[in-house]
This record gives C-alpha cells, sequence and structure tokens, in this order.
C-alpha cells in the first residue's frame, strides 16, 4: 500500500517526505520527536485508552494470544515488524487517507474522523470493542499527527506500542 502511495504521489511530482513531514536533519529533532511520541503514548495509549478499557471490558480474541513472540528471535522479529506497521500505517492513514478524506469532505475534522474510522475497521479482526477504541485512538493519532505537521512522532508511538505490545506478550507467556 506504502508503495502505491509512493507511487501514486510521485506521478504528481510530490515525494514520500513531503507527505511525513518534519525532519531529522539533527539529533535534538528526533529526540524531540520521540519524547513527544513517549508523551503521547503516556496521555493517549496508557490514560486515555485504559479508561476506556476499563470501561467498555473488550477482550483480546484468542488467536492475538497465538500471534506474539514465543522466541527471542521472534521477539526480534516482532520488534522489526513493529517498526514498519508504525511508519506504514502512519502514511496509510494519518498521512494518505486522512489528507484525502480531508479533501473531500472540505474539512480537516472530516478526514480526521473518516480516516480513524478506516483505521478501526481495518483491526476489525479483534472484535468490535477494541474496534472501537482503535478507532478512538486513531482519531488521536490523526489530531496528533495534525498538529504537529509530521507523521514522524506518531510513527515513532505507533512502534514503540506495537513493540511494548509483543515485549509483554512475550514476557508474559
Amino acid at each position: 500500500m506504502v508503495a502505491f502511495i509512493w507511487w501514486g504521489l510521485s506521478r504528481r511530482g510530490i515525494r514520500l517526505t513531503d507527505l511525513v513531514g518534519g525532519s531529522w536533519a539533527r539529533p535534538v529533532y528526533f529526540l524531540r520527536d520521540l519524547g513527544l511520541g513517549i508523551g503521547f503514548l503516556l496521555i493517549f495509549g496508557f490514560a486515555l485508552l485504559q479508561g476506556l478499557s476499563y470501561l467498555l471490558k473488550p477482550e483480546s480474541p484468542k488467536a492475538m494470544a497465538t500471534m506474539m513472540p514465543q522466541t527471542w528471535f521472534e521477539m526480534i522479529l516482532w520488534v522489526l515488524m513493529s517498526l514498519t506497521a508504525g511508519f506504514c500505517e502512519e502514511v496509510i492513514f494519518r498521512g494518505y487517507l486522512q489528507r484525502q478524506f480531508s479533501t473531500l469532505t472540505r474539512s480537516f475534522v472530516g478526514g480526521i474522523i473518516l480516516q480513524a474510522l478506516v483505521f478501526g475497521v481495518s483491526h476489525g479482526y479483534q472484535g468490535w470493542k477494541l474496534m472501537l477504541l482503535i478507532s478512538i485512538y486513531g482519531t488521536c493519532f490523526g489530531v496528533f499527527a495534525r498538529w504537529r505537521r509530521s507523521l514522524r512522532p506518531g510513527m515513532l508511538a505507533h512502534a514503540l506500542q506495537d513493540t511494548a505490545g509483543g515485549l509483554l506478550g512475550f514476557l508474559t507467556r
């Protein structure tokens, strides 16, 4: 999907880096985005989602447990997959779809909401309660990307979230 987006952008003379936004021209910029990503995870990933999880009481599908890494080699692969997911999902949902939906609805709010709904539906295999939580989380990621005018902090947060989930699953198996 990212390759398709890149191809479409390049046909219009737009670079993928223009879609991603921001820059890590200096190490301090990377550290700033990493700090923002960690702060985002603490506020929205932990506080907000944990509170909503308490109310909704979603259950992870049993198949999710079988997806967790079982060996150190699988854990290394999980981290690499998490980095890829952090980059790709942010480009697809908060980068490409959010902009397309914003243009379609003539509203950045409409773009944020629609990309979040598609993000949630794309995680439908986890059940409706988790899909709802993921849609809300996608809304938070969309607002974060809009505020920063960059996908980079969200990419880092997304990759850290996915890595932490795999590590937690690995350590509690």
